[in-house]
């Protein structure tokens, strides 16, 4: 009783014994096993009480859990739920201690490798802390390396990767918001349970570690990586395409050996006070060698990830996916990748393969920044190929579509005889040639009338010219820019917030210019009052008339105008994009309330250029981005083939009985068919006369006649009684 007592307080002394002879020790042990599952619910219900104790417990199992594998068999599953459920609740000490022990259960070969990744990789996106972090990754990485050391471990890869890419894929249908690419919460989601790519981040980054240590370099950890490329987040974006064009910035964060720098000093040192030996030499020399080849060795260029490459997945999809993903990120982030105009030009042809995908892409990629000199071989391009009597009408109809897409966004790029040209295919007897004609020449009476001939400018437009009102050039602009727009509105409001919540507001800091303003005012007014300056009139009278008095009268009278209200917000605060979001919406607050007060057209049309703004950045895509519908516009109805036929007349016959005849069996209380000889009334009588029936009449003999006319009487006297 003395020694269990004794052995009870001393955990590692009762694990010394028990490893040196388990069977002796087995009481003991289940005392402690008992201990450790009472210490464990209290746990669940409160995490803080009896923590140490049980951190001591569970090491204590974990060390002997080899000797006793029946009662410890639920051991490590516990403390996987544990971890996996409880993990936001956990102490850090907690969390490390727990973690530890699973790793030494791995190591013990209690649990599989499969088992302990299965609870490190959902982890390892939610921990905070670096220490921890990073020893997992590494027992990440070395336990799958070191599973595919003498062969490849199929079982442990297979299941590895499909948990990679579900990681991956499981933030793909993500919606970005802010300028941080952090994913909103959908409808059935909290905002706690949206990880903001960081499991994504971490598949990507761990499978292109493998990759480049050479654990995995077949076709799947490259298909994880090319999803990557087009996950909403933007970090996963960078270093999912880093990998394929070979920039790594992980490889100063890898744990190899051979990226630690040697330290010629200190082998030199440790080489003169260790003993002397052939063997110290040869390891001295090597390292020696290692640092001089690493210090003057010529640095590798970067250079793309060629087997990588190789191994893509369908590379036509996934470089048309690139593509797109290009030209949706030039026009939101008004980018001029000037190369990609003059790449896509050789594929401006009508007989190109998915050609409307490619003018869709075109069309997306141009904004009212993009310079119209790169432009125009596009729009030369586009009408050649697609805009002459030698093709359908329904890539002309195409062609002038796209045109105007672009136009609508850069209308510089257009030249003055090529509009010309096109509006003349308004004529054209196809309807859709005549639409997509009319709705060019519709965008040039509304951006710039003046490269249209006076009888195509129409009546609004012709208007505008005769009173001066001309579309500014590119790079051109009426206004100097001195402020944001609005932003005094923003100013105003946080004005108003602080009165809300009692801060003091200077009023003197508010009217500082309006009395500079004052006071400059006065000063002119006194030095004009001075006196008078004499003027000689060269011997002539000067006329005094009332008119200029009357003016002057009519002046003074009149309301003056306000001038522009300049604020000073941004040079005291830093404006962050909800400040920015927030001032848009006082913007369109502002232009409504103007709206209402009678603002005319032109208030409209500001509220209607601030709500479309508002809906741009919100990312509502039937607005920002285009449909190959719109490129290929109205078309005529398609001759439908077999499947489109057959659904029609699958859906015809709904709802309604099945085909067939109503007489018969239908219209009988019990079901059957016509008899033979209703069948035979109703056949057509050259069917008839050529039947052996009526032949056989024909050639009857006398007695074969009277037999049958005996016959019929007879029978006709029977069916009477």
């Amino acid at each position: 009783m003395v020694r269990g007592v004794l052995l009870t307080a001393n955990l590692p002394q009762l694990q010394n014994l028990i490893k040196r002879d388990p069977a002796a020790y087995k009481e003991e042990f289940l005392q402690q096993w008992n201990h450790y599952s009472s210490i464990r619910q209290i746990f669940l219900i409160s995490p803080t009480e009896h923590a140490q104790q049980f951190r001591e417990l569970v090491t204590f199992i974990s060390q002997v859990a080899p000797c006793y594998p029946k009662e410890t068999a639920e051991f490590p599953s516990q403390l996987s739920t544990l971890l996996l459920e409880n993990y936001g609740t956990l102490s850090a000490d907690s969390r490390k201690s727990i973690v530890q022990n699973l790793v030494m259960l791995r190591n013990k070969n209690v649990i599989s490798s499969i088992e302990l990744l299965k609870t490190l990789f959902p982890i390892l996106p939610r921990t905070t802390s670096s220490t921890l972090r990073s020893s997992i990754r590494k027992t990440i990485l070395s336990d799958i390396r070191t599973a595919n050391t003498h062969s490849i471990n199929h079982k442990l890869n297979r299941a590895m990767q499909a948990m990679l890419f579900g990681m991956v894929e499981r933030g793909m249908d993500g919606e970005v918001v802010g300028d941080k690419g952090k994913l909103r919460a959908s409808a059935g989601q909290s905002a706690s349970q949206v990880n903001n790519g960081d499991d994504a981040m971490w598949a990507i980054v761990l499978t292109k570690e493998l990759w480049r240590k050479g654990v995995w370099n077949d076709v799947k950890p490259v298909s994880i990586v090319a999803l990557g490329c087009f996950h909403p987040v933007l970090k996963v974006q960078s270093a999912a395409i880093h990998f394929f064009l070979g920039s790594d910035e992980e490889k100063q964060d890898s744990d190899d050996e051979e990226d630690e720098e040697v330290n010629v000093g200190g082998l030199h040192h440790r080489r003169d006070i260790n003993k002397k030996t052939r063997s110290g030499d040869k390891k001295l020399q090597k390292q020696l060698t290692k640092a001089k080849k690493k210090k003057h060795g010529v640095k590798d260029h970067v250079n793309p990830n060629f087997p990588a490459l190789q191994l893509l997945n369908d590379p036509q999809t996934f470089a048309e996916k690139l593509y797109d993903l290009l030209n949706r990120y030039e026009k939101p982030h008004k980018l001029c990748v000037l190369g990609f105009y003059t790449y896509i030009v050789k594929y401006l042809t009508h007989h190109q393969l998915r050609v409307p995908a490619i003018l869709v892409s075109l069309a997306q990629s141009v904004h009212d920044l993009t310079p119209p000199d790169a432009l125009v071989p596009v729009i030369q391009k586009l009408a050649h190929e697609f805009v002459h009597p030698g093709v359908s009408s329904e890539v002309i109809a195409a062609g002038i579509n796209a045109i105007r897409e672009v136009c609508r966004r850069q209308p510089w790029a257009m030249e003055e005889d090529m509009l010309g040209d096109l509006v003349e295919y308004r004529k054209s007897r196809d309807k859709a040639v005549t639409a997509a004609a009319r709705g060019l020449l519709q965008l040039y009476r509304e951006v710039n009338p003046g490269m249209l001939k006076r009888r195509e400018r129409g009546k609004d437009a012709s208007m505008g010219i005769a009173s001066g009102s001309q579309p500014l050039p590119f790079g051109y602009s009426a206004d100097a820019a001195v402020d944001i727009e609005g932003l005094s509105l923003l100013e105003d409001h946080f004005q108003q917030l602080r009165k809300e919540d009692g801060e003091d507001v200077d009023p003197e800091a508010e009217e500082d210019w309006g009395n500079w303003d004052v006071e400059s005012d006065d000063s002119d007014s006194s030095s004009e009052s001075d006196g008078w300056i004499d003027v000689e009139d060269d011997g002539k009278d000067l006329e005094v008339s009332d008119s200029e008095d009357e003016d002057d009268a009519d002046k003074k009278d009149a309301p003056e105008e306000e001038a522009p209200r300049i604020s000073t917000l941004a040079t005291t605060k830093i404006l962050t994009p909800a400040d920015f979001s927030l001032l848009n919406d006082l913007r369109i607050k502002a232009a409504t309330q103007a709206v209402e007060n009678g603002g005319g057209s032109k208030a409209k049309r500001k509220l209607a250029d601030l709500e479309a703004k508002q809906k741009s950045m919100h990312g509502q895509e039937e607005d920002t981005f285009i449909s190959e519908m719109d490129i290929l516009g109205p078309r005529k109805k398609a001759k439908a083939d077999y499947a489109e036929r057959m659904e029609s007349i699958a859906k015809g016959r709904e709802g309604r009985e099945k085909f067939g005849s109503h007489r018969g069996k239908k219209n009988k209380e019990t079901p059957s068919s016509s008899t033979n000889r209703e069948k035979a009334r109703n056949k057509p009588i050259m069917m008839i006369l050529s039947s052996g029936a009526v032949r056989g009449k024909k050639k009857a003999s006398l007695r074969e006649k009277q037999q049958k006319l005996r016959a019929h009487i007879d029978k006709s006297k029977k069916s009477k009684h």
